[in-house]
């Protein structure tokens, strides 16, 4: 099919944009991009969709994010919130011990269909529920199938619900991974290994995990001193900070994800940059949480690859955006830092991150990447061009604002209706699932 009629922002190399543009759609591909006379004159024959002038992009990729959170949206917590570890022990933990695999899956599709409506083409996810640990990653997977969205799935392993669950965990992540190998569909899912973070990790677990891991991939999904906490407990029972205990073993490599950051020091970024091990930042995760900024500035400049995610936060990529903009400017003091970088975080670099994952390219519209693609309902009151696109995208644009996407393709929403599946349907399902939920927490 053909996209026409259309403002194209590529995000290639050469940083395109089409004022009347076209996009040659074959299968899962792109097969061109240009002017809209030269496609339309090149392939008469193909069937044409007249997206009334739109502006188009490519999707976009969220590249750290918790599905099993989604029931969270309005609860109330009754116990203390007042410092990192009580975060942890008494909203997330406690919401994640009471899930289901019928809770997983609805929470799955509710966040892969509100990522889809905010124009999230790629969602990288961190899973966790003790209590329902077996089938939770093949669930989430499902889920993603049937909405037609691309996802990187893993199960966060950890020692804090006993030896027993903490081996189900390990089991879930190996099994997925070669379900994964074994069947990727079409390349729209993949698979990572998921560590928590270090200080619930004791190193007989990270040996297992390792062990475990020995001839099958050497890709891990963890966080990384995301509370000064972490890095206490780890200086304090190992003698050495996080990222060099990781290094020990084995697992910060260019597969990795590294996630967060905040209290890493130079010696931890040079660890990171040695092995080209990327970090995604969360900032409205990290600000919410109240661990402070992570030194991505630092980062930037000593050529470490920073992407972005979510942490579950928010569902739309553009409001993660626009906070970066304003946190790394605030943190550093400096109004002008923070935009560039932003832009470079999420439309350079989590595309270089996460395509690697991927047989083709994601996150740039060019002949031969995926055919993720998101239009717009944006009419600008100032001029867009290749030079200022960014702007629009930090200022102007926002997930609200997305008419169609597609994945792989395939329209999986047009005209904002969600396809596929009956979401009017699910949402009520998830809101009577919820309150029963929330009696628990």
């Amino acid at each position: 099919m053909i996209l026409t009629n259309c403002v194209i922002i590529t995000n290639d190399d050469n940083n395109n944009i089409y004022y009347d543009g076209a996009i040659f759609i074959k299968g899962t591909v792109i097969e061109d991009v240009g002017k809209a006379s030269e496609i339309l004159e090149k392939y008469p024959e193909e069937e044409k969709i007249d997206l009334g002038g739109r502006l188009v992009m490519p999707g976009m990729i969220c590249g750290h994010s918790h599905i099993y959170s989604a029931y969270a949206r309005g609860m109330a917590v009754s116990r203390p919130t007042d410092n990192f570890f009580n975060v942890l022990e008494n909203l997330w933990w406690t919401l994640d011990r009471t899930l289901t695999l019928e809770d997983v899956s609805l929470n799955a599709y509710t966040t892969y269909m509100e990522s889809i409506q905010n124009g999230v083409t790629t969602l990288v996810d961190h899973h966790s529920g003790p209590n329902s640990v077996e089938g939770s990653l093949f669930a989430l997977r499902d889920a993603a199938t049937d909405l037609g969205i691309r996802t990187s799935l893993c199960y966060e392993l950890s020692d804090r619900d006993g030896m027993e669950i903490r081996d189900k965990e390990i089991k879930e992540n190996i099994d997925f991974i070669k379900a994964c190998k074994e069947d990727d569909k079409g390349d729209m899912v993949k698979a990572m290994f998921g560590l928590h973070a270090s200080f619930t990790l004791s190193d007989e677990t990270l040996n297992k995990a390792r062990e475990a891991m020995e001839g099958l991939y050497d890709g891990y999904h963890v966080h990384i001193a995301e509370g000064i906490e972490d890095e206490w407990d780890s200086l304090q029972k190992h003698g050495k900070r996080i990222v060099e205990r990781l290094e020990d073993f084995g697992i910060i490599t260019e597969n990795t994800l590294a996630v967060h950051g905040v209290h890493i020091n130079e010696r931890e970024m040079d660890i990171l940059k040695k092995h080209n091990t990327p970090v995604i930042f969360n900032p409205e995760s990290n600000m919410n949480n109240a661990v402070g900024c992570p030194p991505i500035l630092r980062m930037m400049e000593k050529g470490i690859t920073v992407g972005m995610g979510t942490d579950a936060y928010t569902n739309d990529m553009f409001d993660s955006m626009k906070v970066s903009n304003i946190l790394l400017s605030h943190n550093a003091c400096d109004p002008t830092k923070g935009f560039s970088e932003t832009l470079e975080i999420q439309f350079k670099n989590n595309p270089k991150i996460f395509s690697k994952y991927f047989n083709r390219e994601i996150g740039v519209i060019k002949k031969g990447a995926y055919a993720d693609i998101i239009t717009f309902n944006y009419m600008p009151y100032t001029p867009l061009t290749k030079d200022n696109w960014g702007g629009h995208a930090l200022f102007g644009l926002t997930g609200r604002l997305v008419n169609d996407t597609i994945i792989n393709g395939k329209f999986v929403m047009k005209d904002k209706i969600i396809l596929n599946v009956d979401q009017e349907e699910i949402h009520a399902k998830s809101r009577e699932r919820a309150r029963e939920i929330w009696k628990l927490v």
